[in-house]
């Protein structure tokens, strides 16, 4: 990339984002891999490791699989993507949302997470301005939307997506990118910390489990990335999100309360609102609870 592009991209807000929301297009095209292959890949890693444990032979796999192999396909006939069908969100509309040869519908998921993916790289793009604090952002905010989708669908973070993420968190403000490290060291073992000591609270109370490990290690992240302060407000912001979208899918939707709902996806929502406005937020609330 030219110095006259990274010039014209620093001095015009507006085109910068428009450029992170098309990669950001792209990106989500890629997370609609991510998304439902991780975690098969996980579950057959884990199994192999069963097996050398146990000493059996491992359960034969039918081809190599990875976020490469195989190429994607209708999970209804088989039919292998081309390259126009994979046009981000172009493609599904042009579709119709079915597949070109059995004519079954595709899943929201993919222009969803396309959509979403775009919609929030630009709005980091153009709240942080062209810089590196803005590319962390951007990198922060794709495992955000990976993470969220994969325990949507499978009530599952995994490690390899959380752990990364707490350690490029401490490696961004190594320099003070976000917070001063020091803030960002407390963050991470304090955000690991309270969520464990929830956890086990629970169990001894109730006997149940309430949250799972991936919830105390992206929390950590949060800490990581953003610093302690910031944890209370993400805890909070999580809750109350959760708490009114359970309580919405009963009374609209007739959804099972037995039933768990993930966490984590209102967790990355309140730590990606935090990444942009978390500060502001706490002094107004600060603010307004001194007047009252």
């Amino acid at each position: 990339m030219t110095r006259e592009v990274l010039q014209l991209l620093a001095g015009q807000p507006l085109l910068f984002g428009l450029v992170a929301a098309l990669f950001g297009l792209v990106v989500g095209s890629f997370l609609n891999v991510v998304v439902p292959r991780l975690p098969v890949m996980l579950e057959r890693q884990w199994r192999r490791q069963c097996a050398e444990l146990t000493d059996t032979a491992p359960a034969a796999e039918a081809e190599p699989y990875s976020l490469v192999r195989p190429r994607s396909r209708c999970p209804h006939c088989g039919h292998a993507i081309r390259a126009h069908e994979n046009i981000p969100i172009l493609s599904y509309l042009w579709l119709r949302g079915k597949c070109s040869q059995c004519g079954q519908g595709i899943s929201w998921r993919y222009p969803a997470v396309e959509l979403l993916t775009g919609l929030l790289s630009f709005v980091v793009a153009w709240h942080f301005g062209f810089g590196l604090n803005a590319m962390a952002a951007l990198l922060f905010t794709w495992t955000l939307v990976a993470l969220a989708f994969v325990d949507l669908e499978t009530q599952y973070l995994p490690d390899n997506l959380t752990l990364p993420l707490l350690w490029l968190g401490l490696l961004v403000n190594l320099d003070n990118g976000f917070v001063p490290l020091g803030q960002a060291v407390i963050g991470a073992i304090a955000g690991y910390l309270s969520l464990w000591l929830v956890f086990h609270g629970f169990r001894l109370i109730t006997g149940k489990e309430g949250m799972g490990y991936g919830d105390f290690k992206l929390f950590a992240a949060f800490g990581a990335w953003l610093g302690w302060q910031q944890l209370p407000f993400i805890i909070l912001a999580a809750s109350l999100i959760g708490a009114l979208t359970g309580l919405a899918m009963i009374l609209w939707r007739g959804f099972d309360r037995r039933l768990p709902i993930p966490f984590g996806p209102f967790l990355c929502a309140a730590g990606w609102v935090s990444l942009l406005w978390g500060p502001q937020i706490t002094q107004a609330y600060l603010r307004f609870a001194r007047l009252g």
